[in-house]
C-alpha cells in the first residue's frame, strides 16, 4: 500500500484505516459498516499478499462527519 501522506490526516478527525480480514466478503462488510457511521472514501481495492491467507484494504474516514451528512 502507498505511504500515508499529510493530506490524508491533515486535520483532527481524519483517520486512515488499514483493514485486514480472512476473506473479501468479511472485508466488504466491515467497510460497509464503517460507511454507515462516518464519511469515508468508500470501497477501496482489495489487496492480497502472496503467502498470506488474508485480504487487506485501506479506507480514509472523517470521523467528525456522519454518513448522513454526506448525502
Amino acid at each position: 500500500m502507498k505511504e500515508i501522506g499529510e493530506q490524508h490526516i491533515s486535520e483532527p478527525g481524519r483517520v486512515v484505516l488499514d483493514i485486514t480480514a480472512t476473506d473479501e466478503d468479511t472485508l466488504r462488510l466491515a467497510v460497509t459498516q464503517l460507511e454507515k457511521r462516518w464519511a469515508t472514501s468508500g470501497p477501496a481495492p482489495v489487496r492480497r499478499v502472496p503467502g498470506r491467507p488474508s485480504v487487506t484494504s485501506r479506507v480514509y474516514a472523517d470521523i467528525r462527519r456522519t454518513a448522513a451528512q454526506e448525502r
